[in-house]
């Protein structure tokens, strides 16, 4: 089927098209043999380097469950921060007020510009020196806070993307009904764009899942990766095969969380497209009026 964008393939192109997903799919399958090989060589694929994570429960119980509930903790703590705190700087950029626009506008472009791990980093030193903080909570303290201050500016705009993508025509109708600025951001404005919103959102919710790692690499935090160190160091020098464990889980981490936002945007869809109903009230209220109508 032909379109503006993309023409439908002759017989040579689909000829041609075939050879070349065959040549792909061999260069990829000897790509992965040679990968394999070496991975070999190394004794990277011996039996005794994965039965740990089959056969010892302690690899779970001791490193990688306890890692993992300090990476949803973290995770889940910067997005019910980020979340409301990147709407609200949203708004605060669609401000008809420049008082409120310009320093809103500044804060949220400062802190994107900024790599989230120097955020960790500068929040962890803020929080040695400047409060009393104990050392064992400090490198969440610190994550937590990068995350929150990085996203939430991210939020921001995407925030401020989805309302102005909506139609002029919404806020338009909302104001000749008499409704203020800040009414109609919130029951008119807002409520249709998180449809439009909500792809962009769950992908930077995986993002704040992920990046957690960057505690561990520098601040010591024990979020999941970096219990790779831990278990290498018990259990034989096995760093593929915990890092492949530990992949494992951020993919089915990230896939619930994707899932879970799929659905939720079906239904959000569903509900806006379902017909209205008349209720019973309001069509006898009108018969009653018509009656009264005729009788005059």
């Amino acid at each position: 089927m032909s379109s503006v964008l993309y023409d439908t393939p002759g017989p040579r192109a689909k000829r041609r098209n075939v050879v070349y997903t065959i040549v792909f799919l061999a260069v990829l399958a000897l790509v992965g043999w040679w990968v394999l090989d070496a991975l070999n060589a190394k004794h990277q694929l011996d039996a005794d380097k994965w039965s740990p994570f089959v056969t010892d429960s302690q690899v779970w119980t001791t490193y990688l469950l306890p890692g993992l509930t300090e990476t949803l903790k973290a995770a889940a703590l910067s997005i019910v921060i980020a979340l409301p705190l990147g709407a609200a700087l949203g708004i605060g950029r669609l401000s008809d007020h420049r008082w409120v626009r310009v320093p809103v506008g500044a804060l949220v472009e400062f802190f994107r510009a900024i790599p989230v791990l120097l955020l960790m980093m500068f929040a962890s030193a803020l929080y040695r020196e400047f409060t009393t903080v104990s050392s064992d909570f400090r490198p969440l303290y610190a994550v937590v806070t990068g995350l929150v201050l990085y996203n939430a500016s991210v939020i921001a705009e995407v925030v401020r993307a989805g309302v102005l993508t909506l139609p002029r025509g919404q806020g338009d109708a909302a104001v000749a009904l008499g409704m203020r600025k800040g009414q109609t951001m919130l029951y008119v404005l807002l409520p249709q764009a998180v449809t439009v919103m909500l792809p962009a959102l769950v992908s930077q919710l995986v993002v704040i899942v992920k990046d957690t790692a960057l505690g561990g690499a520098l601040l010591g935090f024990g979020e999941l990766l970096s219990q790779n160190r831990q278990i290498t160091a018990n259990y034989g020098a096995n760093t593929i095969a915990t890092l492949v464990v530990i992949a494992l889980l951020y993919i089915v981490l990230n896939f619930l969380l994707t899932t879970l936002a799929s659905r939720l945007e079906k239904r959000l869809r569903r509900g806006r497209k379902s017909p209205s109903v008349t209720l019973p009230a309001q069509a006898g209220a009108t018969d009653v009026k018509s009656e009264a109508v005729s009788g005059a």
